[in-house]
């Protein structure tokens, strides 16, 4: 499947988070904005300095009426302890098979490594904007609010 970009519809899912309950995409839609991020692995620098930016900015995403949702092949129990060693307040998902990110077409190198992808989707589930950097793990938050402030 090609790589989902802005005016696709979302593909929906269907993860556990961190607590092992489901959460589906498509049970935001109608309702609010989300911002899904996929990144490589918890706890690594680039991953932590991401989730931490979107920490620090989530009161921000709020405001303009956006979930974050982080996903990665990690597990629940993972995911787990990367929200409480850093105070995350937002869903993180986890994505073993490669679900979901084989949906959105969220890799990097080669096709076959865990990229660094973020998709903003509208209140209908469209995709409003896209961004992909391995390198710039902190300019996700940037690009995804300031495509919700134009959206809004």
């Amino acid at each position: 499947m090609g790589k989902v970009k802005a005016g696709d519809t979302a593909p929906d899912f269907e993860l556990k988070d961190k607590d092992g309950n489901l959460v589906k995409l498509s049970d935001f839609r109608g309702k609010q904005s989300v911002v899904v991020y996929f990144y490589p692995k918890d706890e690594t620098p680039g991953c932590t300095a991401q989730a931490c930016s979107f920490r620090d900015s989530y009161e921000d995403f709020k405001e303009v009426g956006a979930e974050v949702i982080g996903i990665s092949s990690d597990g629940t129990g993972s995911h787990s302890g990367f929200a409480e060693h850093h105070r995350l307040p937002f869903i993180l998902l986890s994505d073993p098979i490669g679900k979901a990110r084989k949906a959105y077409g969220a890799y990097d190198l080669f096709g076959m490594i865990p990229g660094r992808v973020t998709y903003v989707i509208d209140k209908e589930g469209k995709v409003i904007h896209t961004f992909d950097s391995q390198l710039s793990p902190t300019k996700h938050i940037r690009e995804s609010l300031e495509a919700l402030r134009k959206a809004s």
